[in-house]
């Protein structure tokens, strides 16, 4: 029986993994960005002196190399610059160019709608419930450690 539960447990994941692919497709469609890519530019409108791409991955929970490549396409579009540090060259930060909070207006959001009211509607110990579990799935498959050492 608990092969069958861990079983849909796992199809859900899948599902909801489907659904935010999905909804990013539809971000790009309408904005002209992927969710992960919305993601960098608010982090980086929030930082005008810039971010290095590890605190970067670190606050968007992506890998060095994700965070990389979605710079490199975000920089050819004009919505993000690299700017070496003045004290050590060596030292590169992501800034968001003035282009990139156009890329905001009709405040975009990052899941989707739908989710978000029926979150809200839940009592707090049912939002708290929830979030526990999921929490506790990711370190049950290892996401969180695997963060870790992402960012180690």
């Amino acid at each position: 029986m608990s092969f069958d539960i861990s079983e849909q447990v796992l199809r859900t994941i899948k599902q909801i993994n489907r659904a935010l692919d999905m909804h990013s497709k539809k971000l790009e469609k309408s904005f002209g960005l992927t969710g992960p890519q919305l993601m960098i530019v608010k982090e980086l409108l929030q930082e005008p002196e810039g971010v290095v791409a590890g605190d970067l991955a670190r606050r968007v929970s992506l890998s060095q190399a994700t965070i990389t490549t979605i710079i490199d396409r975000l920089e050819q579009k004009g919505i993000v610059k690299r700017v070496k540090s003045e004290v050590d060259k060596r030292r590169v930060y992501f800034q968001a160019t003035e282009k990139a909070s156009g890329c905001l207006v009709g405040n975009p959001s990052l899941i989707q709608e739908n989710f978000i009211v029926n979150f809200n509607r839940l009592a707090d110990w049912e939002q708290m419930l929830l979030l526990s579990s999921i929490q506790r799935i990711a370190h049950m498959i290892d996401a969180v450690d695997q963060d870790q050492d992402r960012f180690s």
